[in-house]
């Protein structure tokens, strides 16, 4: 009887043990982090190893989780049929809060946020793609989801294009 209650008991704390694991692991792939289930996200690493080999580039959110501008645009984003339509032509990444990437190439004009960044298929940040119907102090600020997907469609389209001569 003790054997069979102990080998019982164990089976049961296995179970939770398992249980408690697999959420656990789900809780920490979750890189959408709420800003559309529709989309197929990745780790920025993952994104620069696979943009290569796809020929895709890279579209880097980075955000917060106190800002206020960025919670006022996650919903918009993660409902923007739009976005996750278009987000097929790229490597989807989002980063908040520490797992922001390093590095003045990640903040060309500053590190405010929410900021979205694009970078060519060999993991390079492209400065000269931005959002051109905003403001000029801060280039890779996107009020809404309409302008989002107003530059995934020009890039989807025509390609990262060449930086000016001042972009330099």
């Amino acid at each position: 009887w003790v054997t069979s209650s102990l080998l019982s008991s164990s089976i049961v704390v296995l179970i939770v043990l398992l249980c408690g694991s697999f959420v656990c692991a789900e809780d920490a792939t979750d890189v959408s982090h709420g800003w559309g289930d529709k989309i197929d996200w990745l780790s920025l690493d993952a994104a620069r190893k696979l943009a290569p080999l796809d020929n895709k580039p890279i579209m880097l959110v980075i955000h917060k989780t106190w800002c206020g501008a960025c919670k006022a645009l996650k919903p918009r984003f993660a409902e923007s049929s739009d976005i996750a339509t278009l987000s097929q032509n790229f490597m989807m990444v989002n980063v908040e809060d520490d797992e922001e990437p390093k590095g003045e190439e990640f903040a060309p004009d500053g590190g405010y946020i929410p900021r979205i960044l694009f970078l060519s298929p060999d993991g390079a940040v492209q400065p000269q793609v931005y959002n051109e119907g905003g403001n000029a102090k801060y280039k890779y600020y996107y009020p809404s989801a309409d302008a989002v997907a107003a530059v995934m469609r020009r890039v989807a389209e025509n390609g990262i294009p060449k930086p000016k001569a001042d972009e330099l």
